[in-house]
């Protein structure tokens, strides 16, 4: 009933209501889903999932059937903010820093910040977590949620507010939408609100009346969850629009509704081939809807050509009347709705665990090259959306020649990409700086707790031989107090050396410490549906280890031990010392 109240009132404010006089601002609000694939939507075909929020936002949208983003997550989300491939932001993967987007790109929070707009981040963000690479050192004056890039417990998260940590109750993707809501509701100017949910990307949790819907059609504990998460979102979607329409600012509002890669596993997908961490389509392909009624873009139209992440930026430029913008790779949408035909190749690369050239693809017209180290694949997707039908030994030319412009754009997105980016420390409004486990530049005899290091994970395994450095870019001099998130037994001793000569032990400053204690962290009760893949959470103990002064330039954190007993660390935090 809930649901059918939501359709008919989004149905009436669309459909029916007259159309407010065009504001000389539009508002714009980008919905991004994190693991919801082009199959998971009612529109796109899914006869089990129930999405009647977003089925009837397509309706009522502008429907990009082709719209393509990265293979994961921190790749798309650096191209949606910037309309750049992410390799020319600096961004070229998840985890380990090369999910850190430089500082200097512009965003579109920071594009429109400038135009006036009140700007604010609500959920995920994925491209650096510490200042100033994350959405505060972006340009979001409002930021509640997390920077890692997922999550470990859904239900009464700790989340950011803006710099600080706080206790939220409820269940996080309701918390994000409710947070997104005020400020539209609260502010009179302009406004860009980017809700970057959560779900369905795992862990697997959602409440029970969503998982219970599902289990009751027959699905089993990881379909039922993830299927539960996305009607959750559809829920919160029509909050959203919901609190447009009453406040009035809905037929003034650009709404952009996109996934940011492929599904999450195998499940209906229209027979796309390929899964999320693909090139291929059912890697890349997402549902993707653009509704603006001022404009007219709310008629249902399903577009057929190409789209993409870096178009977003330019589109928004476009809206405001700027005819360019620099250094973008993307295009104005508005051309592709109104019939124009922009014949243009899209690019796509993925790392995996190390960088390569390879996999890639170019996407050109009806034809898809997949390239893999000697290997090519070409397929005609208007007649072979499912990749049944390699084409690329009796289409020899066109194989050369995309295969040539795939080799190009590589080169020099290899040349733009540069080192992933340094954490900084000594800017003086920050308080505290976090250095996670996974964001080690080095290591000798030491392991993670989950095998690849991804967000919240923790070092393992220590011996006598072991070594772990971090490194930061301390842009004025400062003093910090140096302390560790770990678990150990007791005996266990920690030399943490910083100095400014990379992997050699140097005269600079140190400090160490030496456990008398058992110092054990605590799991933290979790309420998967399904055994998860990522490590638990965990209360961390913490060991004040000293004080350093950090000098200008960049620093290395060397760490050793000795009698290494039980020991685990989870983060280098340094807390500004103000007594000095």
């Amino acid at each position: 009933m809930r649901n059918l109240l939501i359709i008919l009132l989004i149905t009436l404010t669309f459909g029916c209501a007259p159309k407010q006089q065009e504001r000389e601002l539009p508002n714009v609000l980008l919905i991004v889903t994190d693991d919801q694939g082009f199959g998971d939507t009612g529109y796109n075909g899914n006869t089990i999932l129930e999405t009647p929020v977003i089925d009837q936002l397509a309706a009522q949208s502008v429907i990009f059937d082709r719209f393509y983003v990265s293979p994961v997550c921190a790749p798309t989300r650096a191209s949606l903010l910037t309309g750049k491939y992410h390799l020319s932001t600096g961004v070229s993967w998840v985890t380990h820093r090369k999910e850190v987007m430089r500082k200097e790109e512009l965003t579109i929070a920071e594009y429109l910040k400038e135009k006036g707009y009140v700007t604010g981040l609500f959920g995920k963000w994925h491209n650096g977590a510490q200042y100033p690479h994350d959405p505060t050192g972006q340009g979001f004056e409002s930021f509640i949620g997390f920077k890692e890039g997922h999550f470990n417990n859904y239900f009464d998260p700790v989340l950011f507010d803006g710099l600080q940590e706080r206790t939220f109750e409820g269940y996080l993707p309701d918390i994000v939408t409710d947070e997104a809501i005020n400020m539209m509701e609260q502010t009179e100017k302009p406004f860009f609100t980017m809700l970057a949910y959560n779900t369905p990307h795992s862990p697997f949790q959602v409440p029970d009346r969503f998982f219970d819907k599902y289990k009751s059609k027959g699905l089993d504990d990881r379909l039922a969850a993830i299927y539960g998460m996305i009607e959750n979102l559809d829920e919160n979607i029509g909050r959203l629009i919901e609190s447009l329409r009453k406040s009035g600012k809905l037929d003034n509002t650009v709404i952009f509704f996109v996934g940011d890669n492929g599904p999450n596993g195998r499940r209906y997908n229209r027979q796309l081939k390929g899964i999320k961490s693909h090139v291929d389509e059912g890697g890349v392909r997402v549902p993707a809807l653009l509704s603006y009624p001022a404009k007219g873009w709310n008629t249902g139209e399903t577009v057929q050509s190409m789209a993409a992440h870096i178009d977003l930026l330019p589109t928004i430029a476009g809206l405001l009347g700027d005819k360019g913008l620099p250094e973008v790779d993307g295009v104005n949408l508005a051309g592709i709705i109104d019939g124009t035909q922009i014949t243009r190749p899209f690019f796509t690369h993925q790392v995996v665990r190390e960088f390569d050239r390879y996999p890639g693809a170019v996407r050109e017209g009806d034809y898809l090259l997949t390239v893999q180290r000697g290997n090519n694949e070409l397929y005609n997707l208007s007649d072979d959306e499912s990749q049944l039908k390699n084409l690329s030994d009796s289409l020899i030319d066109l194989t050369t020649t995309l295969r040539a412009k795939y080799e190009q754009w590589i080169d020099q997105s290899i040349a733009e990409l540069g080192d992933p980016q340094l954490a900084e420390t000594g800017h003086g409004a920050i308080e505290k700086v976090v250095f996670q486990a996974q964001e080690i530049s080095a290591k000798v005899d030491v392991g993670f707790e989950g095998k690849e290091g991804w967000s919240n994970d923790y070092l393992i395994n220590f011996t006598e031989t072991s070594i772990i450095e971090w490194q930061t870019k301390t842009v004025a001099e400062m003093p910090y107090v140096l302390q560790l998130e770990l678990h150990a037994d007791p005996g266990t001793e920690i030399r943490l050396e910083v100095n400014q000569n990379q992997g050699v032990e140097t005269a600079g400053a140190s400090v160490s410490y030496r456990v008398e204690n058992s110092l054990e962290k605590t799991l933290i009760p979790s309420p998967d549906r399904v055994l998860r893949g990522e490590v638990y959470a965990y209360e961390w103990p913490i060991a004040r280890l000293g004080i350093v002064t950090l000098k200008k330039g960049v620093n290395y954190f060397r760490l050793t031990t000795k009698n290494a007993q039980n020991l685990q660390i989870k983060s280098l935090q340094l807390i500004k010392d103000n007594n000095e």
